[in-house]
């Protein structure tokens, strides 16, 4: 899955003749807090943040006038994964995407990526959710999905989170097919996993896309 499909059709970028009394309107009107600045001849010049806005001299300061640094970018075939670990780094609300030629093709809302995350997580689906923790040395995610599945079971989703120990410890979270997790947590740990919490469908809705966080964060590293 590549940033080409998560393009905003309706967040425009600045021009470089724009104000900063336009811009901060474009913003709010955006629900961002970053825009790209982009010339005529569709090159990238820069991105400016709601902060260097606010604190322009007066409204009328041109968007130009703000651009310091080279800006952040991305290629269009780069993958989600890798997009969102670019804009966590950075601490951004959007992503410029350029062709191979620097040409700017538009870009990528975080709200966006994150909605991404969770379709990907089947966050939308019913079922069960089962939270395990394993060593890393020990995990193989291929046999406890061959476990579930050869009892009846289906994977929706698989994510994975490095935890702060340092004893390599690597918490998992899956998704099923099943209303109920009980029975898939008595036989995870009939196999000798250790099971932390599982929950049916309608006792935690809120606790995949809680997991969804835990992974961008889990990015940050």
């Amino acid at each position: 899955m590549t940033v080409r499909t998560l393009i905003s059709p309706i967040t425009p970028p600045l021009k470089p003749s724009d104000t900063v009394e336009f811009a901060l309107g474009l913003l709010n009107e955006c629900h961002v807090s970053h825009l790209p600045v982009v010339s005529s001849e569709r090159a990238l010049l820069g991105v400016v943040s709601e902060d260097q806005l606010v604190d322009a001299a007066h409204p009328g300061v041109l968007v130009s006038d703000l651009i310091m640094a080279e800006p952040v970018k991305i290629a269009s075939n780069t993958h989600v994964f890798n997009a969102t670990k670019v804009l966590i780094d950075h601490d951004l609300s959007t992503l410029p995407i350029v062709s191979d030629t620097g040409e700017y093709l538009g870009l990528v809302r975080r709200h966006d990526l994150f909605d991404r995350f969770a379709r990907m997580l089947a966050t939308q689906e019913s079922g069960a959710i089962v939270s395990l923790e394993a060593k890393e040395r020990d995990l193989v995610l291929s046999q406890i999905i061959h476990l579930i599945e050869q009892n009846d079971g289906r994977v929706l989703s698989v994510s994975t989170e490095k935890r702060d120990d340092s004893e390599g410890t690597i918490g998992v979270t899956i998704k099923v097919n099943l209303k109920d997790g009980t029975r898939i947590r008595h036989l995870l740990e009939h196999n000798g996993y250790k099971v932390e919490s599982s929950f049916g469908e309608d006792e935690d809705p809120e606790e995949l896309l809680d997991r969804v966080q835990e992974f961008l964060r889990y990015l940050e590293a």
